[in-house]
């Protein structure tokens, strides 16, 4: 099974830089004029899954629960601190988790969109 999980944006350049260049992922591939719809795709070559970010001309309603988080899990502590550097070098706000474990385990901020994205201190399988 693959996973894509889809995301309606605003402002698809913001967004294709935030998780490119200050999160380490990967262009995979992109459209243009798809029924109206841009988008790119976004993840890690060889995964069998990645982000597909769209922007049209209905504007993207994007409503989160303080919970509704997506977790990374870098593969080493080294990788840990240098996402972290980067974060804080972009002017990136690291925010308090709700879920007391998160706030344990890891660093909280908000992408472009207001979506939480967790940075987790502990490997995937932990």
């Amino acid at each position: 099974m693959f996973l894509r999980v889809a995301r309606h944006t605003n402002d698809l350049e913001k967004i294709e830089n935030f998780y490119v260049t200050i999160l380490g992922f990967e262009r995979l591939g992109g459209f243009d004029n798809h029924s109206n719809y841009n988008g790119v795709f976004i993840g890690k070559s060889g995964l069998d899954w990645h982000f597909e970010f769209t922007q049209s001309d209905v504007k993207a309603e994007n409503l989160y629960g303080d919970d509704d988080i997506v977790v990374l899990y870098p593969k080493t502590i080294l990788e840990y601190n240098s996402l972290i550097d980067r974060i804080i070098e972009n002017n990136i706000s690291i925010i308090t988790a709700v879920n007391p474990y998160w706030k344990e385990n890891g660093k909280m901020f908000q992408d472009p969109d207001g979506y939480r994205i967790v940075l987790s201190s502990l490997k995937a399988n932990d």
